[in-house]
């Protein structure tokens, strides 16, 4: 697995860190919560293991940034709050998963696999000839890519996760942006035209998001191409 550690205290990013490589996964460590706000939204990791108290930026906070702006990698909630309400928050925040220090190394690694065979079904979305993949957040058609941003990427996701459907404005906003935003519907036409633009510069024929007017959107996916004869 690809990994973002996110953890403050040195000797313990250290000993996870050298864990988790001895396992064969790759690991970045981050030490604050502006660091990782950033770097989760730069970089596309597999699994994220986040801890609460953090430097200049709490986890919770910048978990609620990320899933706001689109962000659906699995997160790890690391915390020493222990009690009910505190895992609450950190699970309506976004989190998949939580586990209370101090903990066991190998509960710690039997979480990041399970969390990662969860996320591998939707690691990537066949549109025809095109993939949209998860992992290099992008729309690939051969060895052709267009980089998506994670507000285009979870714009795109959510069409893809209902082709064939039709999603009102409403739905694509509390699902892409989230239930707190309260900036106009308009947003979505403004993403799903760089979306188009994208497509369109790609070159996937067959691929459409066409709009239902006074509704919302659907996503059209051209059947896979067949096999050459």
């Amino acid at each position: 697995m690809k990994l973002l550690l996110v953890e403050d205290e040195e000797r313990v990013a250290r000993m996870l860190a050298r864990g988790l490589g001895e396992e064969g996964h790759q690991v970045d460590v981050v030490g604050t919560g502006l660091q990782a706000r950033d770097q989760g939204l730069a970089v596309a990791y597999d699994v994220v293991v986040l801890d609460w108290s953090l430097p200049d930026l709490d986890g919770v906070s910048v978990l609620r940034e990320w899933r706001t702006r689109g962000l659906r990698t699995p997160v790890l909630l690391l915390t020493a709050r222990g009690s009910t309400g505190e895992k609450v928050t950190g699970l309506r925040a976004g989190a998949d998963d939580y586990l209370v220090k101090p903990f066991a190394f190998d509960e710690l690694l039997a979480r990041l696999e399970a969390l990662h065979r969860r996320g591998g079904a939707t690691d990537a979305f066949v549109l025809g000839a095109a993939t949209l993949d998860a992992r290099r957040r992008a729309l690939v058609l051969g060895a052709k890519a267009e980089p998506l941003t994670a507000r285009e990427f979870a714009l795109f996701s959510e069409l893809a996760s209902h082709a064939g459907e039709v999603l009102s404005r409403s739905k694509l906003v509390q699902t892409v942006w989230g239930a707190d935003f309260d900036g106009n519907t308009n947003v979505v036409d403004v993403y799903v035209g760089y979306l188009r633009t994208k497509i369109e510069r790609l070159g996937v024929d067959g691929l459409e998001i066409q709009a239902v007017r006074g509704v919302g959107y659907r996503l059209a996916v051209p059947p896979p191409p067949g096999p050459r004869t």
